[in-house]
């Protein structure tokens, strides 16, 4: 997943600063995924509660990064181009989108508080094992988005043969 993100940043960067900051994002939350995987791997019983935090305060920033400044800014710029067809194409990714989001809150809500860190500190591999799954599947689907979105409305597609 982390050469994934490095693969869509040098797609992507530069494209847009919003974008680019945005797939920052998503690099420094693998690399903390990752970390939390590699705790989990090691010895679970010693990962702290802050760690948790950490790792999805990261993850809800980028999901909320998502959905309250990229996805409207994508839809603005095809509202702006006109482009129906692409105003379509992301409602139906978006649509496959909140699969994604709400296993992102239902981890948040599972690792709330020091009790239910506690509680729960058993399910944390399986947790990292679906969140792998569910956060694969919904960057390739963000990045889709972007690129219907916004990288057919870049100047160079835009430029037309003379």
């Amino acid at each position: 997943m982390l050469e994934d993100c490095k693969n869509a940043l040098e797609r992507w960067g530069g494209v847009h600063s919003l974008i680019d900051r945005w797939l920052d994002q998503r690099r420094s939350l693998l690399v903390s995924f990752i970390e939390l995987k590699d705790a989990c791997d090691a010895e679970l019983e010693a990962i702290s509660k802050a760690r948790i935090d950490t790792f999805s305060e990261l993850l809800m920033d980028y999901i909320s990064a998502g959905h309250f400044e990229i996805y409207p800014q994508l839809a603005e710029e095809a509202k702006a181009f006109d482009d129906e067809s692409a105003l379509h194409i992301a409602a139906k990714l978006l649509e496959r989108l909140e699969m994604s989001t709400a296993m992102v809150l239902e981890f948040d809500e599972d690792f709330a508080s020091p009790v239910r860190c506690q509680q729960n500190l058993v399910r944390l591999p399986a947790w990292i094992d679906r969140l792998a799954k569910g956060l694969a599947e919904r960057f390739a689907l963000e990045d889709q988005l972007i690129a219907r979105m916004h990288a057919a409305h870049s100047p160079q597609q835009m430029k037309s043969p003379a």
